[in-house]
């Protein structure tokens, strides 16, 4: 079996693959290896996936693959994100902050702002793990969500095949309906429309397994990515899976919230010194709360989605067992970001996005306050009365169940407290790994998959690569954490539309925009009830400094921005029709972009 020392005496030699060498010139990838002994690599992302939504990790979805994939390695509680789609996306791709990457904020901003930290479009003085990995001899592949950069001609130069992967099917676009997508991409050409009866969650699941059979045959080893999409809204899902969860949220989101928190408790997932966090001030207790049946049918539906998506992770991880390779793979999983409570409002409209001559080449979601249509459905929005599920539909679970999604943990995606940037992870790598029954609470953060998966194929980190210098890594290898030995794992950073947060040991300062800075002791209060900053002033000071440096260090500009559009500029908790006849609230949140 080989060991962290057999991959870290691996020694240099020169990347022949013409396509690699262009991307990184200054690499030194092993001169010799033992067969067999670099692993395949498989990466599963999920998209929008809060942290207590699956088994594992104290949902009651039935998520019988994921589990078992945490039963036969390791789960890490204390693992991070960033808290939206496309910086996440780039810190994992890169090993790098998403400012450093060109991606501060969304695809969307493209063209919008006048500083290259937010260009984006993945930057091209960055080495993705694709192109990484290909100097040391492996085959890639990537299945999914790319997001990355825009469908345009001009966004085309940081799509998958122009970093790194030798095959791509899958979609450059944020978010899609689950039938009839028209967003699909084989390569770099577009695909019409898949049949009716075709869910997307199996789309993904069908060319992943194709990959592996196809892969899995070749003397040299593989990395594969598949980043689905779900359970993104638009929630919609096979009536049969729905079915399995349509009385299952009779008890609604506080009976809800209470038990995965109990779960967690039971499985070590938490200690009880972590006490749930309040109810989100604008829904109402269940008992008081309107729409019963719709609501429960959302959460319905979105059970159902990640139930889908377990089914299709099984599915991939089968054809491993099939084709022999169990053994010597790497699976992991984690989401791209905490929770999703984004409202979507009322509207019927579409965006066509042009290529380069001029005409369509894909049809986008709309990015208006109208909120997002495709395929002139009727895209009634979050609107009680109107069940979700079905292919006309276009809704979202909103801030009440997204509550549940983020137990036991405050807010969501957008923001940097724990609710938007912690995820489930699991790793399974049945040569190397030792099977863990409790979880291990190590620190981690998703810029440290890029070292990690170097370590392990034997690569150096290059100082440049043809477009010119790139910066130094900032994640850390995970090989201590899976050889079970203590890592202290330094300093992390964030900052997402003014959210902004460091956490350095077991402190952490976080300050959602446009709020004061606060100072939570994650040892003793990770669900951060009890704000430490006054009490501790120096404490606070010292480490707003630090996140200060870094900001200045990576391209953070002051939020907002002269450009930054009208919606996105307050950082007010808005408060959706459905629920502000019970709170009082009159204004209304709905999503304008993903």
């Amino acid at each position: 079996m080989a060991n962290r020392r057999d991959f870290m005496k691996l020694g240099a030699g020169i990347a022949a693959s013409t396509l690699a060498a262009k991307a990184s010139a200054a690499f030194v990838p092993p001169a010799s290896h033992a067969a067999g002994s670099k692993p395949n690599i498989i990466f599963i992302l999920a998209d929008d996936l809060g942290f207590s939504d699956i088994g594992c990790f104290g949902s009651e979805i039935s998520t019988p693959n994921l589990d078992r994939l945490a039963a036969r390695g390791m789960r890490i509680s204390q693992f991070y994100n960033n808290p939206r789609c496309c910086p996440s996306r780039a810190s994992i791709m890169t090993g790098l902050y998403s400012h450093q990457a060109h991606m501060g904020n969304m695809v969307v901003d493209h063209n919008r702002y006048p500083f290259i930290e937010y260009d984006g479009i993945l930057a091209a003085n960055t080495l993705t793990i694709a192109e990484a990995l290909k100097t040391a001899g492996y085959n890639t592949a990537a299945v999914g969500k790319w997001h990355l950069a825009p469908e345009t001609e001009e966004g085309k130069r940081s799509w998958p095949l122009q970093r790194g992967f030798d095959k791509f099917w899958g979609m450059i676009a944020g978010a899609s309906v689950y039938y009839e997508s028209p967003h699909l991409m084989s390569g770099n050409d577009p695909l019409p429309p898949p049949p009716k009866d075709q869910y997307l969650t199996d789309l993904w699941a069908d060319h992943a397994v194709s990959y592996v059979n196809e892969l899995a045959k070749e003397k040299k080893p593989f990395f594969l990515y598949t980043a689905f999409n779900a359970p993104h809204w638009p929630i919609q899902a096979p009536e049969a899976d729905v079915q399995k969860y349509a009385t299952r949220y009779a008890g609604g989101w506080d009976k809800l919230r209470e038990e995965r928190h109990r779960k967690q408790l039971d499985l070590g997932i938490l200690p009880e010194k972590w006490k749930l966090t309040p109810r989100d001030p604008r829904v109402p207790a269940w008992d008081d709360a309107d729409d019963k049946e719709w609501e429960m049918r959302r959460m319905a539906v979105y059970a159902a989605m990640i139930d889908r998506l377990d089914q299709a992770i099984g599915r991939i991880v089968d054809a491993v067992e099939k084709a022999g390779a169990t053994e010597n793979t790497l699976i992991l999983f984690m989401s791209d970001n905490g929770g999703n409570a984004e409202e979507i409002g009322r509207g019927n409209r579409t965006t066509p996005v042009k290529n380069a001559e001029g005409g369509p080449l894909h049809t986008a979601a709309s990015e208006t306050e109208a909120g997002p249509c495709e395929n002139g459905m009727t895209c009634a929005g979050n609107v009680p009365g109107v069940m979700p599920g079905g292919e006309s539909t276009f809704q979202s679970i909103g801030i009440p169940w997204g509550n549940c999604s983020t137990t036991p943990f405050r807010l969501y995606k957008h923001y940097a407290h724990e609710g938007g940037i912690s995820t489930p992870f699991i790793a399974c790598w049945p040569k190397h790994l030792k099977p863990q029954s409790r979880p291990v609470d190590a620190v981690g953060h998703e810029t440290d998959l890029m070292p990690t998966f170097l370590e392990l194929a034997g690569v150096t980190y290059p100082k440049q690569v043809a477009a010119g210098p790139i910066p130094a890594l900032v994640g850390e290898s995970l090989l201590p954490v899976f050889d079970g030995r203590q890592r202290a794992r330094g300093p992390i950073y964030w900052e997402h539309e003014g959210n902004k947060a460091v956490r350095d040991g077991k402190w952490k300062l976080v300050s959602r925009f446009p709020d004061q800075w606060e100072l939570f002791d994650m040892e003793a209060d990770r669900t951060e009830l009890h704000d430490l900053a006054a009490a501790q002033p120096d404490r606070a000071k010292s480490m707003q400094a630090m996140w200060d440096a870094w900001a200045k260090r990576v391209g953070v500009q002051p939020w907002p921005m002269p450009q930054t559009p009208p919606p996105e500029r307050s950082g007010e908790l808005r408060t959706p029709p459905y629920l502000r006849k019970k709170s009082g609230d009159e204004s209304m949140g709905v999503i304008h972009e993903q």
